[in-house]
């Protein structure tokens, strides 16, 4: 009798699709990507839904991640968020090569023209980071390194980025925020700051009076990517006794065309 052959068997479908047409470097790149434009820390079960991914493999791309500084744990330790090594690679990035040299450019350029010490910032968690300035030829003056970090509540760009956050990012990130009273001057309410955000927006730029330092006054403007959203500040800063808020400000013309000229840059 002859034997019936059977067909061959029919391997199943792979239970993560996305795997099958991608590495795990392609995934983990995937993964730091949805996390760091969503702005805010994500759940496992967030970040598998997002990449289409099973829960198993979510959680081992975020172990691995963990490991390698590129993802922390957030307060919930449920929830993932950027890690240092990401925080890093993405401040190198912004300061590489012939495109730093030309953003320190309009930089410079602006400080000729408003005569004061200008500073390029973006937003790094839940802090200001100084990605570039550029210093006025004066004796007296504050000195921030490059790499530094500020607060959010009572400085010029901090509060521009808060403005404009998405409402429930914004509210989740003011929960959060111990809101130090600086000086005299620094708003230290979330009702007061939910106020001075209103009012940014409407205004277009954001001030800084002698909220940070005594003696410092601050006028700060967007950066837009492409898409219109805000991802970097230019400001001017200076001592009361050199300029004052209504001075800083009679410089925003100039601030907004050194802003639009940084925006070709990001």
């Amino acid at each position: 009798m002859a034997r019936t052959r059977l067909p061959p068997p029919v391997s199943p479908e792979p239970a993560d699709p996305v795997a099958a047409g991608g590495s795990s470097a392609e995934r983990c790149l995937r993964l730091l990507a949805v996390l760091a434009q969503e702005g805010r820390a994500l759940s496992l079960a967030e970040l598998g839904v997002r990449l289409g991914l099973p829960k198993a493999t979510t959680h081992r791309l975020c172990t691995q991640l963990v490991e390698g500084g590129f993802l922390a744990r957030d307060s919930d330790e449920k929830n993932f968020a950027v890690g240092p090594a990401l925080r890093r690679l993405a401040f190198d990035t912004l300061n590489h090569g012939t495109v730093r040299g030309l953003r320190h450019e309009v930089l410079a350029a602006l400080v000729m023209q408003v005569g004061e010490t200008c500073n390029f910032t973006t937003l790094d968690g839940t802090e200001v980071l100084y990605i570039d300035r550029v210093e006025a030829q004066w004796p007296l003056r504050l000195t921030l390194d490059v790499g530094s970090h500020v607060p959010l509540h009572c400085t010029a760009s901090g509060k521009l980025f808060l403005a404009h956050m998405p409402p429930p990012r914004r509210d989740a990130v003011l929960a959060s925020l111990a809101l130090p009273k600086m000086t005299g001057h620094t708003l230290t309410t979330r009702a007061a700051l939910q106020r001075e955000c209103s009012r940014i927006v409407e205004q277009g730029h954001s001030c800084d009076n002698e909220e940070f330092i005594a003696g410092l006054i601050a006028v700060a403007v967007p950066v837009r990517d492409g898409e219109g959203h805000v991802r970097a500040a230019i400001a001017v800063h200076a001592p009361v006794a050199r300029m004052s808020l209504r001075q800083a400000t009679a410089a925003l013309p100039r601030l907004r065309v050194a802003a639009t000229r940084m925006e070709a840059l990001l």
